[in-house]
């Protein structure tokens, strides 16, 4: 099977057709996740089940492109899913936190860090929920993705 061709750019009507890939809300955290998506360091992320429900998305599935948009909308990215777990909170491995890129170096600074944005303002107003938490048995979404095309 041939490979195709190569996008022409972020306008490319085959970059539009594609679903968005957002990270975190816009802004710093934002700006941070996908500079580290477009130098290699974060191949993996994570979601809440909860989330997709809400919004009423499918899970990803592999094979699955997106294109990532950066914090003014612009698509600067294209990634494919390579794999997806749904695992309770507590079952979040080293690995998974490690290919983040986030600079966390254990589980458990890994988890501090996605309970502090989970609990977010802008996280429970996303949810609709004003009390949801997370704990040992929250369903998580672990996507691994590679990029396939920098748009930049």
């Amino acid at each position: 099977m041939s490979e195709q061709q190569p996008y022409s750019g972020p306008d490319d009507p085959r970059v539009v057709a594609l679903p968005p890939a957002e990270f975190a809300f816009p802004g710093p955290l934002r700006d941070q996740l996908v500079a580290a998506i477009l130098d290699g360091a974060k191949t993996s992320t994570t979601g809440l089940v909860a989330d997709y429900e809400h919004e009423g998305e499918p899970l990803p599935v592999p094979g699955e492109r997106s294109a990532v948009l950066d914090s003014d909308g612009r698509r600067v990215a294209v990634i494919e899913t390579t794999d997806v777990r749904v695992v309770p909170l507590a079952e979040v491995d080293l690995q998974h936190a490690l290919d983040e890129g986030e600079g966390c170096t254990s589980v458990a600074d890994w988890r501090a860090v996605h309970e502090r944005f989970w609990r977010s303002p802008e996280m429970l107003d996303a949810l609709d929920d004003p009390g949801f938490t997370v704990d040992d048995s929250t369903p998580v979404v672990l996507q691994r993705f590679r990029v396939t095309a920098d748009l930049r």
